[in-house]
């Protein structure tokens, strides 16, 4: 874990030019983020720099956000060091534990994605932060896309990683979406920040690691402007599912509160699946995969008589008729 000296740059003369801050600073300069706001803080480089370049921008408007998730020995360590910068930059800082277990047919991965987004949500509430703002980077939109990918998924796997969204009341906003992680990381030498290395970043038995390790210095050899060019496709496929989406409220809008079979038959089996995974994520958070949507759609179609029963399981429940609509039930 580097340990060095994190150098207050001066304030420019000039607007734009700030001395001793790489050019990657533009796109937060760009931001106009509503005040006060969080940075979600986790001492590695993607985090220090967005920490560091939001204490500049905005003095006095800006707190770090630490979650412990306990899943490695070196948390502790994590934690220290991001108490000493802050320290040093004379940023408040909120340190959040958390236990990321993770449930049946849940991947660990996902389930301290779910902890730390509510303890980041809850952490600027009480803290009054008006939006957390988050490191992720165009080499993490890259990857996030190439795994989506590799998983088969749909639009909504493909738009990637939107540069807002909302979750548990609060605002959050990825400013660094347009920058590869080698220009943060040679600001952050330039300024002489240091910051630490998560081990298991670089255990290749994870997914996205080996696309990290592997993919993408490939991509950078044949493509190198596959950067652009991927954050290009997320957008135009976010573009598309929000479309759906509008669509798909719509439908369900002309429905009632819960999909009427007899409506539902009416529609080609594709407007189907779009509204009922619309309806299964917005009213319900849950989400059906593949086989699970065919097979509701099937279900849906041999609906033909009041007698025919209904009852699948769909994510974490079950859906079933009831009389001429279809319900949800927790399971």
């Amino acid at each position: 874990m580097a340990a060095s000296p994190t150098p207050r740059p001066k304030r420019a003369a000039e607007p734009g030019a700030v001395p001793g801050i790489h050019p990657a600073l533009a796109p937060l300069q760009a931001l106009d983020p509503p005040l006060p706001l969080a940075v979600a803080y986790s001492g590695g480089a993607d985090s220090t720099f967005l920490l560091l370049a939001a204490s500049w921008l905005w003095p006095g408007q800006v707190r770090a956000l630490h979650v412990h998730h306990g899943l490695q020995s070196a948390a502790d360590d994590f934690e220290s060091h991001c108490v000493q910068l802050c320290e040093k930059l004379g940023v408040p800082l909120d340190v959040r534990r958390v236990q990321a277990r993770h449930a049946p047919g849940e991947s660990p991965e996902d389930a301290a994605r779910v902890a730390r987004y509510a303890a980041l949500a809850a952490a600027a509430h009480e803290a009054g932060s008006a939006c957390v703002l988050l490191g992720q980077h165009a080499d993490d939109q890259a990857e996030t896309l190439l795994l989506a990918l590799s998983r088969g998924a749909g639009l909504p796997g493909l738009a990637a990683m939107p540069q807002r969204f909302e979750r548990h009341g609060m605002t959050f906003l990825r400013p660094l979406l347009t920058l590869p992680g080698a220009v943060l990381r040679q600001c952050l030498v330039e300024q002489g920040a240091g910051f630490v290395e998560d081990p298991s970043n670089t255990d290749t038995r994870f997914t996205r690691n080996r696309i990290r390790h592997r993919l993408l210095p490939a991509l950078e050899e044949a493509f190198p402007g596959f950067r652009e060019t991927f954050a290009r496709s997320a957008r135009h496929a976010a573009q598309a599912q929000a479309l759906l989406e509008e669509v798909a409220a719509q439908d369900l809008a002309a429905m009632g509160s819960e999909p009427a079979i007899a409506a539902l038959q009416r529609l080609s089996e594709a407007r189907q699946a779009n509204l009922l995974r619309h309806w299964l994520r917005t009213v319900h958070s849950q989400a059906a995969s593949a086989a699970q949507l065919d097979e509701l759609l099937a279900q849906v179609r041999d609906c033909t008589t009041r007698g025919h029963r209904l009852r699948l399981k769909v994510g974490r429940g079950y859906v079933v008729r009831n009389g001429e609509h279809l319900q949800f039930e927790p399971g």
